[in-house]
């Protein structure tokens, strides 16, 4: 049998009261009784279930979510993942406010980071924009003593508690290799599409992906599209007019409905390969028909209940479990679609549509 509170009592020969003390960290033990009611604790190898502890005592955990606003399709499925955890049972114990502000603006972040801390809640999860101003108020957050998660975009360890998200170096080096056996061994000019180089996830990806091509492939200047799919159509469409010759093309970020309304429209044969990321109806009907190759995902529903998991043990002190909390790398071809469920975000788009562009 498991270890209980009456066993460490025995051993440390203390009462209930003053065991039941120390593991909720409460005063009135004397140094010398604490250090006994730990010794024993490790001596008979007492873990805590804090879920039945917390569930005694009815807690709650409040939590905020900071996420981008506009029309990126991973990130409003990011979003739907908050709300569905906003409307899970009573149970759950979480009670979750859910901010959204300007993509890629950083003064936003800042603001919505400073306007949480004011909270006190027990832990905020942002989807980061790597600026100095985002910084120091995630800064200030560990400096007010509340876990931080960093989703899907980064700001390095010195600044969170936890990044839930793939590794997007590995994701930029893998979409390299893609393109490598796509193109072919012959030297070749690829395009780059990225949201903003002020976002961690997209640079690292592009750093990633130029180590994987640095001996074979010439990688033109970055196009930025701000996730806007009208603005992606446009750079898209003008570096198709300009470089005729180009091989891939590479979207990191996201304003993929405007890179596929650009293949749409484009009267000439399209670029050999075409690599994006996250799997949307979008790019699921383009790899269906034929306008992307490959797509690199990562799982949205994953990454928000590891936020809350890794917030809820640092609320706790407890240690989370490593393994558990790596999000993966997809990797999707036409011919490895996963079965469309409407509940998950990928649902087909009628035969032949591959989506508008705004």
């Amino acid at each position: 049998m498991r270890p209980t509170v009456h066993d460490i009592a025995a051993e440390a020969g203390v009462s209930l009261a003053t065991v039941d003390r120390v593991l909720n960290r409460r005063p009135g033990v004397k140094a010398a009784t604490r250090v006994r009611v730990e010794a024993a604790i490790a001596a008979i190898g007492f873990v805590r279930d804090m879920a039945a502890a917390n569930l005694a005592k009815s807690r709650v955990y409040p939590f905020t979510f900071i996420l981008p606003a506009g029309d990126n399709s991973f990130m409003r499925g990011l979003e739907r993942h908050v709300r569905e955890a906003m409307a899970r049972p009573a149970a759950d114990r979480v009670a979750i406010s859910l901010v959204v502000v300007p993509p890629f603006d950083g003064a936003a972040v800042s603001r919505a980071l400073d306007a949480a801390i004011a909270e006190e809640p027990a832990g905020i999860a942002v989807v980061a924009v790597d600026a100095p101003d985002v910084v120091d108020a995630a800064l200030r957050v560990q400096a007010a003593g509340i876990p931080l998660v960093t989703l899907v975009s980064d700001l390095g360890p010195s600044c969170r508690d936890h990044f839930a998200g793939i590794d997007n170096h590995a994701a930029g080096r893998t979409a390299g290799g893609l393109m490598r056996r796509f193109v072919g061994r012959q030297r070749a000019t690829i395009a780059v599409l990225a949201g903003s180089m002020l976002v961690r996830d997209h640079r690292d990806r592009l750093d990633g992906f130029r180590a994987a091509l640095s001996d074979t492939c010439d990688v033109l200047p970055v196009l930025e599209g701000q996730d806007d799919p009208a603005a992606t159509e446009r750079l898209i469409a003008d570096l198709l007019a300009r470089h005729p010759d180009v091989a891939g093309i590479y979207s990191l970020g996201a304003g993929n409905r405007g890179l596929i309304a650009a293949l749409q429209r484009h009267d000439r044969p399209r670029p050999r390969a075409v690599i994006a990321h996250e799997l949307t109806p979008h790019t699921r009907a383009a790899l269906e028909a034929d306008l992307i190759d490959a797509v690199l995902n990562q799982d949205a529903g994953h990454e928000v209940r590891s936020a809350i998991r890794v917030l809820k043990a640092k609320a706790d002190g407890i240690p989370t479990v490593e393994a558990q909390e790596r999000i993966r790398i997809d990797i999707f071809l036409k011919d490895n679609l996963p079965f469309a469920d409407d509940a998950d975000g990928l649902s087909r788009l009628p035969s032949g549509v591959v989506g508008e562009a705004n």
